[in-house]
């Protein structure tokens, strides 16, 4: 899953995981529950580290199920890096992977981080960091469905489905 903060990801994957019995590893939960409060950065090496085990929790998964569905989520793959060691280890697997770019406007994400403010583990998640991802996200270039989550829930999972498919 990926696309800038609140931009549907987790939401939509969530209900992904729901209808297709997949499993969903969040970034942001994975953090809070390996470090204590006063060692959480939300640095970049930090976001690699928790990518690295969600990424070892997955094969392990995969090994045991290759039918299940795993979703990553809690980071916006905006760095080309980040997808191609997502799409590595897929095809090590010899997995068929997707890349879901949630997208919607500045000003719905600017409603859903208010909205979520004090609720997502992520304490860092506020207007300002989706300025500062967005002013330096890399464009995704790889094959991709665009799912345009300013419409309704319904019409963004028919899309995710069609392209799990």
């Amino acid at each position: 899953m990926a696309g800038l903060p609140a931009s549907g990801k987790s939401t939509l994957c969530g209900e992904l995981a729901l209808l297709t019995s997949g499993v969903v590893f969040s970034k942001d939960e994975i953090r809070a529950a390996l470090f204590p409060p006063a060692d959480i950065e939300y640095s970049t090496e930090q976001d690699d580290f928790c990518m690295k085990l969600m990424l070892e929790t997955a094969v392990y998964i995969l090994k045991k199920d290759p039918r299940r569905f795993v979703f990553l989520d809690g980071r916006p793959f905006s760095r080309c890096y980040q997808i191609e060691q997502v799409i590595a280890t897929a095809v090590e697997l010899n997995q068929p992977w997707r890349i879901l770019e949630c997208v919607c406007s500045d000003e719905t994400s600017r409603k859903r981080l208010n909205q979520q403010a004090g609720t997502h583990p992520a304490e860092n998640r506020d207007y300002q960091l989706y300025v500062r991802v967005k002013a330096g996200f890399e464009e995704i270039t790889l094959p991709k469905t665009v799912i345009h989550t300013d419409q309704p829930l319904e019409a963004c999972l028919a899309l995710a489905r069609a392209a799990l498919s």
